[in-house]
């Protein structure tokens, strides 16, 4: 991957003054544990909630139990009591996850909503990630549903109200197999109206077609499992077949496709080299940026658009300088995991903000489940060189497994950690997703979605965890474990600090674990400890974490010279300690006396509990 490298305004001064305080080392500016990149304050705090089940307070939870059996959360359920919670917590952002209409076996042809076949819905509610009407909201979410889009706009203000933005889904790569907008304005054209289906493709279509052939439905998927839907037959009327929305160019996707979906046409020739045609502007260009645009003015402030990379670059570069003119502030996050496409979705696609997935997610729930180095951490940030600041952190969202699951953690203090790095490593985005500050370990089958330690997006379900916290509407949590209650409180504070702290939201950064690892410094046991230094001129931080899961460590944290340089500080004065996140007592310490990589012994004396993440704020001692 590209690498564009800067120096932070604080490192261009010390090049410029040399020393310009009293025994301040000289900096080295090549030392490759050193942030190298210009820091901005992009440290959003966002909390993503599944919006179905959010306020769900039903504790039924039936294998694909109906949404009268299992009960279903609602917009007008979202108070404002509910939402300054939220603000409490530390947030900046609300994700509101599965608003859009999309394909359900549920019935609301009284409402003039035509009934889906279950043939082609996953899960009796259905994925909010099968779109069957853009300019629509789910019904599923309202109390008076003729007045659906009401109650979101109501939502929206009231979230706007107690300080918090509103992010909502972006699904542009597909669309459900029965896709057709019935609240479309005057005057919109739908999508697919007008295209030529005798070709597999064309610029002016916005579909793929694969002519003389029928859709058929995968033979191994049965809706509902055993239970009957009246729409149920084990078929699909649609002819000629559309492509499938992962790029199955087949009539018959596998049912680990996503066969309940059809790719959209941005005009790429994909089965011939994927050529690009974008002159003129492609019609699936035009009524994407419409809907963008529609949404917008309904007062969202962000968007996180579902597998951003497989719609090109070209698209996003052009349709987000649009939409930012209608409001400046307004954010894109990318789904994306190819690191390749990195710079790309930055540079050339607009987006303000891309998932580290594959990078630093997957880094550290290695050294949480299989006892991978912490070590390894280090290489995250480095490879990113340049685009930390664009890279959105989390350690539980809708697609991956609770952190308490067995099939993860199997407790969710084995996060702690983990979640301490996410949150501070770095100026970009740190994301929660609802019930993992209590612990939630998604138990349970619960329909489409089996037991696989994820909370289902398909299926009609209560969250017990969080319906625990939310103590029918009075969000004490009085019912949760001391456990939960201690954890939730860490979640707190550590998403506060990151919401307060000038060296966290638009700091420098240094790593110690060079430093400090291979035996260099005493007790310092390099897999199961990382250490980091975050800096502005006002604030130095130091954050050392611990993964041992029931080790009490004695330890020295060297810290070297020319990190000493990079924060400025003198190699000669003395400093305080002070522990500003986590229990530890106030250490004292001499500059000279942590520096020396010949001696073991140099270092600050430090002991670390298990499972534990611990901030300290550095300050010359008081006089």
């Amino acid at each position: 991957m590209k690498k564009k490298l800067f120096l932070t305004a604080a490192l261009v001064t010390g090049l410029l003054s040399c020393s310009p305080k009293k025994d301040v080392p000289m900096l080295d500016t090549n030392d490759e544990n050193l942030l190298k990149e210009e820091v901005t304050d992009n440290k959003l705090t966002i909390y993503q909630v599944f919006t179905r089940l959010l306020t769900n307070t039903k504790h039924v939870n039936k294998k694909y139990g109906t949404l009268e059996e299992n009960g279903v959360g609602k917009f007008n359920d979202i108070n404002e009591r509910l939402l300054g919670e939220v603000k409490k917590m530390g947030f900046s952002h609300i994700w509101y996850t599965g608003v859009i209409e999309h394909a359900t076996m549920t019935d609301y042809t009284k409402y003039g909503i035509p009934l889906d076949d279950a043939d082609v819905v996953k899960g009796r509610a259905g994925s909010p990630y099968a779109i069957k009407d853009y300019y629509d909201v789910s019904p599923d979410l309202a109390v008076d549903v003729p007045k659906r889009m009401q109650e979101f706009e109501a939502l929206v203000s009231r979230t706007h109200k107690v300080g918090l933005k509103v992010i909502i889904d972006f699904v542009p790569n597909h669309v459900a197999r029965t896709y057709h907008s019935d609240a479309k304005p005057t005057g919109v054209q739908d999508l697919g109206e007008g295209d030529d289906k005798s070709k597999i493709f064309d610029t002016k279509n916005n579909f793929y077609y694969l002519p003389g052939t029928s859709f058929r439905v995968p033979h191994e998927y049965h809706a509902l499992g055993d239970l009957p839907h009246p729409t149920k037959d084990g078929h699909f009327d649609e002819t000629p077949a559309k492509a499938t929305g992962n790029d199955q160019f087949t009539p018959g996707p596998h049912v680990n496709d996503w066969f309940e979906t059809i790719k959209l046409n941005y005009g790429v020739d994909i089965v011939n080299n994927r050529a690009r045609h974008f002159e003129p502007i492609p019609n699936t260009w035009e009524k994407m940026r419409d809907i963008l645009l529609f949404w917008t003015k309904k007062g969202v402030d962000g968007f996180r658009c579902d597998m951003a990379e497989m719609v090109p670059a070209e698209f996003w570069g052009w349709v987000i300088p649009q939409i930012k003119e209608a409001n400046k502030d307004i954010v894109f996050i990318a789904e994306i995991y190819n690191p390749y496409e990195y710079n790309n979705y930055i540079d050339k696609a607009k987006f303000d903000y891309l998932y580290d997935k594959v990078g630093l997610y997957d880094t550290l729930r290695s050294v949480i489940q299989h006892g991978t180095s912490a070590n390894l951490i280090s290489a995250n940030w480095k490879n990113l060189q340049g685009i930390n600041n664009h890279m959105l952190r989390f350690m539980e969202n809708h697609d991956e497994q609770r952190i308490a699951s067995e099939f993860f953690a199997g407790k969710p203090e084995k996060g702690i950690p983990a979640m301490v790095v996410s949150a501070t490593l770095n100026s970009g985005p740190i994301m929660v997703y609802f019930g993992q500050e209590v612990g939630e370990p998604a138990l349970g089958e619960e329909g489409f979605s089996g037991d696989d330690g994820r909370t289902t997006i398909f299926d009609y379900w209560g969250v017990p965890q969080f319906q625990n916290w939310m103590s029918v509407d009075r969000y004490d949590g009085v019912t949760l474990e001391p456990s939960q209650q201690l954890l939730r409180e860490k979640y707190v504070k550590l998403l506060n600090f990151c919401a307060t702290s000038e060296a966290i939201r638009k700091g420098g950064l240094y790593d110690l674990q060079a430093a400090n690892n291979g035996g260099k410094t005493a007790g310092y046991e390099e897999h199961k400890i990382y250490s980091y230094l975050r800096f502005t001129e006002n604030q130095k931080l130091l954050i050392i974490v611990s993964f041992e899961e029931s080790l009490k460590r004695r330890i020295n944290v060297r810290i070297p010279t020319n990190a000493l340089a990079a924060m400025e500080l003198s190699a000669t004065a003395n400093y305080d300690l002070k522990c500003v996140l986590g229990d530890h007592k106030p250490v004292s310490f001499n500059a000279a006396n942590v520096t020396d990589p010949n001696n073991a012994q140099a270092g600050i004396p430090l002991e670390l509990e298990p499972l534990t993440g611990y901030i300290f704020e550095i300050k010359e001692e008081s006089k």
